[in-house]
């Protein structure tokens, strides 16, 4: 694993290294275990038929950290520092890179304060550590079509709340909902805002999207909604195969009323809905070989893959 420290005075400016993976070292009073002032990212490493390594998109996870060290009072490390401390743990870890087709390499960076700090102030020390795991299907039903049900009872984020960014405070109350959910049959949860009780925002562990003929449309991002580098790519890819994208408000109503509905995420990559289950009523949605879905994922697993053309420098080599 990877780990680099530093102060909140003077940011990232000493390099970090490599270290056995293992336990962290943290005070009692730190930032991170008393006030919640972490956040994380999820990325993946592929393995390619001619045995080359690669990321996707590694810059926007550099940003969205910043961003969100930035709303949560953190120093982050610049894009460069998160790309090449990313890299060295992906070359550490390669052995366990799973062969193509198989699966993937789990990156999860996370700036934690670790410094103690008794009253309710930033930290005044901060730790970036980077660790790796293979993993496969995110979901138990591996890519057959998720079944998720609304939910009324809880909300995930708030206007002016942290919904837009991945700290670890937004994840331990997603637990109860989840497992809630999940002891009735369902894959997960589908949140709606918290003013009105009356637009979709996004799965516990993904954004949604819903499609309507030639429409595919998604919950805009303003503040309570994860900007997910999956659900940008995607959007991109769909464009570009023609479709008319669109970010704004649903109703979840219309969930009656599309063809198919459908999440994205790193994990999760892009996942086909089955069907919801809203106050009693299961909804089934379009799926398949002839499904929207399964087209936008095929192009997007076919770039990763380096089976289609890369026109947009998403993916970066690790040598």
């Amino acid at each position: 694993m990877y780990l680099m420290k530093c102060s909140q005075e003077d940011g990232f400016i000493a390099e970090g290294q490599l270290n056995p993976y293992g336990n962290l070292e943290l005070s009692p009073a730190s930032g991170a275990l008393n006030y919640g002032q972490g956040i994380f990212e999820g990325m993946k490493v592929f393995r390619r038929d001619d045995g080359r390594i690669f990321l996707f998109r590694p810059d926007q996870n550099a940003q969205r950290l910043k961003i969100g060290a930035e709303r949560m009072c953190m120093p982050s490390p610049s894009v460069s520092q998160f790309i090449d401390a990313v890299k060295q743990t992906a070359i550490a870890n390669k052995r366990w890179i799973p062969p193509p087709g198989k699966g993937s390499l789990y990156i999860r960076p996370l700036l934690l304060g670790s410094g103690p700090i008794l009253g309710v102030s930033p930290s005044l020390e901060y730790m970036f550590v980077i660790y790796a795991s293979p993993v496969g299907y995110y979901f138990k039903e591996g890519s057959s079509p998720l079944n998720l049900c609304v939910e009324e009872e809880f909300d995930r984020a708030s206007r002016g709340g942290t919904g837009g960014i991945k700290t670890i405070s937004n994840y331990g109350p997603a637990l109860r909902p989840l497992i809630q959910a999940k002891s009735k049959g369902f894959s997960d949860v589908l949140y709606l805002d918290s003013v009105n009780g009356k637009y979709i925002e996004e799965v516990s562990s993904c954004n949604i999207f819903i499609v309507k003929g030639n429409t595919i449309s998604t919950p805009p991002v303003k503040g309570t909604i994860l900007p997910g580098v999956t659900r940008k790519s995607v959007m991109e890819i769909a464009r570009n195969l023609g479709y008319n994208v669109e970010e704004r408000l649903i109703p979840v109503s219309e969930l009656l009323e599309a063809d198919e509905v459908f999440g994205t995420g790193t994990a999760v990559v892009v996942a086909p809905v089955g069907t919801i289950t809203y106050r009693g009523k299961r909804i089934e949605y379009r799926t398949g070989e002839n499904s929207v879905s399964k087209r936008l994922s095929s192009t997007y697993v076919a770039i990763q893959n380096g089976l289609i053309e890369d026109k947009n420098g998403w993916m970066v080599e690790i040598n």
